[in-house]
């Protein structure tokens, strides 16, 4: 086995298994929480978002509007890094989501917003499967049937917010989730040939907005539940089939509750990988709604990974000199 080709297949994985998303519009995707990667490898990405629906886009709580609609162009920047954290797995992000919100209501009513929203910190810690990998021989050994991580996730109220404006990018207010992302291996762990059937059970919790429209908008927890079903076609192209649930989230304003929502959507993904240090994802999901009080949301996803780590760059300069 020649060093070239574990070098090739080393960033492979790494580019394959590091993505720093979070749960955004549509949920974390898939292969978003896999481990197979050298502690110390970094990852930025650039994330772009087009979303259409009757909720507000960048808000988690996806607080229904009846007979409303919101646009959103939204792009996160992100950065990841793997690291050791009581001998297990652990990946840090930061994503910073930027862009223009619009919303148009019952009557001639429309407001739009462009900014920063609120800048997101993520924990994603292995407990199950995937031990920290400091070397090659580690990582060309491993071989996981069964993984389960803890992802801890906080939103700083610091974004875009106008207190006047129903469309707002940030919050102004803390929240935050406590997910179990959950991957099985269904088939020889080789490149071309990976198969995997993922979930992802997350709890979003929402402090109290004291300054929305002049009253306080109030949040219970939405519990949200992802799958996904993901498959390589080539060594270098993969795809997936995608679900989500929502369920929760009863908002009240002023003392006066609404209803909470429990939807379903469903989507797919595909992944590329454009060279040694860069993938391209991209994916749709839609929600399945049966009434005018169900959530109606539409969200395409384009997100382009660049990963490296230093001992990958070091056998690239040695090649080269």
């Amino acid at each position: 086995m020649t060093t070239r080709w574990l070098w090739n297949i080393a960033l492979l994985v790494l580019l394959a298994t590091v993505s720093p998303r979070t749960a955004f519009a549509q949920g974390d995707g898939p292969r978003t929480h896999w481990k197979e990667m050298l502690t110390d490898t970094n990852v930025v990405s650039l994330t772009y978002i087009h979303a259409s629906g009757n909720a507000s886009l960048s808000d988690p709580s996806f607080r229904i509007v009846p007979d409303a609609n919101f646009d959103a162009d939204l792009t996160l920047v992100g950065y990841s890094r793997s690291f050791s954290l009581c001998d297990r797995a652990a990946v840090g992000t930061i994503l910073v989501p930027v862009g223009e919100l619009a919303g148009e209501f019952a009557g001639p009513l429309s407001s739009s917003t462009r900014g920063f929203g609120d800048p997101i910190l993520q924990l994603d810690l292995n407990l199950i499967g995937t031990p920290a990998m400091r070397n090659m021989p580690a990582l060309m050994r491993y071989e996981p049937d069964f993984t389960v991580d803890l992802v801890l996730t906080l939103a700083f109220p610091i974004g875009e917010y106008d207190s006047g404006s129903p469309t707002n990018i940030g919050q102004n207010r803390w929240y935050g989730r406590v997910g179990a992302p959950v991957m099985i291996n269904l088939c020889d762990w080789v490149p071309g040939r990976k198969t995997t059937l993922e979930f992802l059970p997350a709890v979003w919790f929402f402090e109290d907005n004291d300054d929305f429209l002049g009253q306080t908008l109030e949040n219970d927890p939405l519990f949200q539940f992802e799958a996904h079903l993901t498959r390589d076609f080539t060594e270098t192209c993969w795809g997936s089939l995608d679900a989500v649930w929502y369920q929760g989230a009863e908002s009240t304003i002023a003392g006066l509750s609404g209803g909470e929502i429990s939807d379903v959507g469903v989507g797919f993904t595909l992944g590329y990988k454009i060279n040694d240090n860069l993938m391209l994802t991209t994916g749709y999901t839609v929600t399945v709604d049966d009434g005018p009080g169900d959530l109606d949301l539409g969200a395409l996803r384009i997100n382009l990974i660049y990963g490296w780590h230093q001992l990958f760059e070091g056998i690239d300069r040695l090649k080269g000199a």
